[in-house]
């Protein structure tokens, strides 16, 4: 690999970092991609100089985040003969003659999983982060971070009670939800309320149902449980398939009131139909995107028996946030409350301090409808670029959620477009993976929480292009 290429490389990670990050946070991360993804090891690197005159940035700010990687061991130097690349040690894969973990281990990493690049252009299922009002969040860390306050850095028995109430408050406004603060489980986020469930309702060797295509993370945690899952696909034009033999279900889980992966508006009537022919003994759905008037298409009832409602907050605000809550049936709420104590242990008492004054102030709101119509814009811009691609079935509307799903015909090989894609930095997940094994969709989801303005409009283009050329 020659300098001019490597400069190019450099150049063109760095101009798609988030603007709002540090000259030095963008020129770390930038590296950091290049390292581990775009260039081999022991690869010279220019001169600092020459680097710093690249980007536009001074030497010094070029140097510290050199620095940086050089005590992640991604770099190495030497006194007056330059810098190289040192790329991590690949994880070992598993050999078939592992026994060192679970045959349901196993099982979850021989699936898809989360993707080791959680940034860059079009990552699915990553907000917009740089935008985020992270002075407000700092400046409420720090009123409640004081002595009088010491009982919250103990454990947090059955959540923080304000925080519970500003999320009943929240569910009446967004969902038209009407639920008891009892009846609210805070958990660490989405995965831990679905672990809660299928530790809760099921037993090893149950059988859960989920729609096709799923989300890959609620497989992975049934999968994890030792639960049998049952995929049923899901035509947004037609309703679900279902088989003509069912098993006792155990739990069904659905999506909440916007599809994920898919993209699009859920159906109750859909949805009612499906339990109907299932009986599941209970209905776990999951509120994983959402606007303020979809809420009609949820199912979830407060005051039935048998239906939870989880939901995060890790989509609307930042993903290390890792909180989340359970809305679950007044009989179920003491019982799982103490298990959840009982297996996870309760804590992150500030994180939930500070979630409750951000929303009793005003600003959880002030900021989904902000950037709710942002995302909206964003989706308009890629929508009207992959419209009109060879070999596209579908391309999901423009909507306010932060995923957006294009489904090609039968043959294209979405994992190999997704391979190629990741080699020019474009980042999205296949859609086949996670379909069923009756369900022969293909497709890309992508998002759209990374990008924007002019940035944005550059790289959808050179989607665009790029799948053209792959398609043909």
């Amino acid at each position: 690999m020659d300098r001019k290429q490597v400069l190019h490389q450099f150049v063109q990670l760095y101009a798609l970092q988030p603007e709002r990050l540090s000259k030095q946070v963008r020129i770390e991360q930038a590296l950091r991609q290049a390292i581990t993804e775009q260039w081999p090891t022991g690869l010279r690197l220019p001169s600092h100089r020459v680097l710093a005159e690249s980007i536009n940035v001074a030497r010094q700010t070029l140097a510290l985040a050199v620095a940086t990687l050089l005590s992640e061991q991604l770099l190495k130097t030497a006194h007056g003969q330059g810098t190289w690349t040192c790329k991590p040690a690949a994880p070992m894969a598993l050999a078939s003659t592992n026994t060192q973990l679970s045959r349901r281990a196993q099982r979850v990493l021989e699936g898809p999983g989360a993707s080791r690049v959680q940034s860059g252009a079009f990552v699915p299922g990553i907000p917009d982060i740089a935008q985020f009002p992270m002075r407000k969040w700092r400046q409420l860390y720090a009123s409640v971070t004081v002595p009088q306050n010491a009982l919250l850095l103990s454990y947090s028995t059955g959540g923080y009670g304000p925080l519970k109430r500003a999320i009943r408050d929240f569910l009446a406004r967004w969902r038209n939800i009407s639920c008891d603060t009892e009846q609210i489980i805070i958990t660490d986020g989405t995965h831990n309320g679905i672990e809660l469930c299928a530790m809760a309702l099921t037993d090893v060797g149950d059988t859960v149902a989920m729609e096709s295509p799923c989300y890959w993370g609620a497989r992975n945690v049934f999968t994890g449980a030792g639960l049998n899952i049952e995929m049923l696909a899901w035509l947004p034009d037609k309703g679900h398939v279902l088989p003509k033999i069912t098993n006792n279900i155990a739990l069904a889980y659905l999506t909440g009131s916007h599809h994920y992966p898919l993209s699009v508006p859920t159906s109750a009537v859909d949805k009612q139909r499906l339990c109907e022919a299932l009986a599941p003994t209970y209905i776990v759905e999951d509120d994983y995107e959402f606007t303020r008037d979809d809420h009609t298409n949820l199912l979830f009832e407060a005051t039935s028996e048998r239906h939870l409602l989880a939901g995060s907050f890790s989509k609307m605000m930042f993903p290390g946030l890792r909180l989340g809550y359970l809305v679950v049936p007044h009989h179920l709420s003491g019982p799982m409350n103490r298990l959840r104590s009982e297996l996870f242990r309760e804590g992150r008492m500030l994180e939930q301090a500070v979630l409750a004054q951000f929303m009793f102030d005003g600003d959880l709101d002030a900021w989904c409808r902000r950037i709710q119509r942002d995302y909206l814009g964003r989706q308009q811009v890629l929508h009207d670029q992959l419209r009109s691609l060879p070999r596209v079935r579908y391309v999901s509307p423009p909507c306010s959620a932060i995923s957006l799903c294009i489904e090609f015909e039968p043959g294209v090989n979405d994992i190999a477009l997704a391979q190629a894609l990741m080699k020019e930095h474009l980042i999205v997940r296949p859609l086949s993976p996670v379909c069923a094994k009756t369900d022969p969709r293909v497709g890309l989801v992508m998002g759209v929480g990374m990008l924007s303005g002019e940035t944005l409009v550059r790289e959808a283009q050179r989607l665009r292009r790029c799948l053209e050329s792959l398609l043909r």
